[in-house]
C-alpha cells in the first residue's frame, strides 16, 4: 500500500493489484504550508550547496545539515576524543547542544569563563590559542563564503585567523547575506542590539535597537574582519557547518 499527493488530495492505493482503495482530500490551508515549506526547505539546500561552493575556492570546508540534531552529530564527528577545546562567545554553539555534549565527554575543555581577572584571562586565553580544536559561529556569511565577524576584545577573531589547530563554525542560515557591507550591516543592527541586551550593556543600541556608531567603554565593535580565505598551508583548517534553522542572532 503506498500513498502519494495529487494536486490537494492524497491518494491511497494498493500496488500490489492496482487498486484505487481511497482519496483523502486535504485542506487547502494545509497543503499550501506543506509546499511553501517544501519550497523553501529546498531553497536553503541550493543557498547552502552555494556558499559551500564559496568556502571551497577560499580553502575553507563547508557541510550543511538540516537540523541542530545533525549539526551536533556531524561536529562531534569533526573532534577527536581527549582533545583540547576552546571557544568564543557563541549562542549557536550552545543551541545545537555542543557545549552540553563536549562538557558530558572526555575532552579537555579551556574555558576562558572561569578567569577570575583580567590576567587570568589573559592565560587562559594563550591557552586557547593553542588549542586543537576552537568552537565559533560567524555573524555573517555572504553568498560567496565569505565569512563577516565583530568582536570586542577580538580573542574570538584572533583564533579564527591564526592559532588552534582547527575551527569548527556553527552558522545558522539565518545569517546569510549578499556581500560583505550587507555583513557588516547586519552585525551592526541586527546582531549586535540583542547581544549588547544580553550581556546587560549600555550601547546606544541596547536602548534603540540599531547601531549608533558608539566608541564608549562598553562596545562590543571593535574589531571587524572579513575572512575572504585561508593560506593554502591551513586549507580546510575552518570548518564551517551551515544549519538549515535559525540559531544566534
Amino acid at each position: 500500500i503506498s500513498a502519494c499527493l495529487v494536486g490537494s488530495e492524497m491518494c491511497i492505493r494498493d500496488s500490489s493489484y492496482g487498486i484505487h482503495i481511497c482519496r483523502i482530500m486535504i485542506p487547502h490551508k494545509i497543503y499550501t504550508e506543506r509546499m511553501m515549506s517544501m519550497f523553501l526547505n529546498e531553497a536553503t539546500k541550493l543557498r547552502a550547496q552555494t556558499i559551500i561552493k564559496g568556502l571551497e575556492k577560499r580553502n575553507m570546508h563547508g557541510v550543511f545539515c538540516a537540523t541542530k540534531e545533525d549539526a551536533l552529530k556531524q561536529a562531534l564527528s569533526y573532534i577527536k576524543e581527549g582533545s583540547s577545546v576552546s571557544w568564543g562567545g557563541s549562542m549557536s554553539v550552545s543551541e545545537i547542544g555542543l557545549m552540553d555534549a563536549l562538557k558530558e565527554g572526555n575532552y579537555h575543555l579551556i574555558d576562558r569563563s572561569v578567569a577570575k581577572n583580567f590576567d587570568e584571562q589573559r592565560e587562559i586565553f594563550s591557552k586557547a590559542v593553542l588549542s586543537d580544536y576552537f568552537l565559533m559561529s560567524s555573524n555573517a556569511i555572504t553568498l560567496d563564503g565569505e565569512l563577516i565577524n565583530i568582536d570586542g576584545t577580538g580573542n574570538r577573531v584572533a583564533c579564527l585567523s591564526y592559532g588552534p589547530k582547527h575551527v569548527i563554525m556553527i552558522v545558522g542560515m539565518n545569517k546569510v547575506v549578499n556581500d560583505v557591507e550587507d555583513g557588516i550591516k547586519r552585525v551592526r543592527n541586527f546582531a549586535s542590539p540583542p547581544n549588547t541586551l544580553r550581556l546587560g550593556l549600555k550601547t546606544p543600541c541596547s536602548m534603540t535597537g540599531r547601531c549608533g556608531d558608539c566608541y564608549g567603554d562598553t562596545c562590543i565593535c571593535s574589531q571587524i574582519v572579513v575572512t575572504r580565505r585561508q593560506s593554502a598551508m591551513m586549507k580546510d583548517r575552518v570548518k564551517v557547518i551551515l544549519v538549515g534553522e535559525s540559531l544566534g542572532y
